[in-house]
């Protein structure tokens, strides 16, 4: 039997991430390589910031890549790149 759940997203080193932090870290990289994700997630986040963030830790588990809501805000919150920074600037409010 097949099963329909992804993989966990393997760190460089081919280990699978061990802390929050980590995770949270390859559960950004892994939504920033699908650019229709991260354009849903970001119009998402415009009109529904807690829903967006919500989602954002549903496909940390699809992805088994579990995540709390927090350790996604202080990820994107440390991220020092534009695009980032701009949806944290749009989706603050429900962050």
């Amino acid at each position: 039997m097949v099963s329909s759940t992804p993989s966990p997203t393997p760190t460089p080193d081919g280990a699978l991430p061990d802390t929050e932090e980590a995770r949270a870290e390859a559960l950004y990289a892994r939504i920033s390589a699908d650019s229709a994700l991260t354009q849903d997630l970001f119009r998402q986040a415009l009109q529904d910031p807690h829903g967006a963030l919500d989602r954002i830790v549903g496909l940390g588990d699809e992805f088994g890549l579990p995540v709390s809501r927090q350790a996604v805000k202080t990820h994107i919150a440390s991220l020092d790149d534009g695009a980032s920074k701009q949806w944290l600037l749009k989706a603050r409010g429900g962050l």
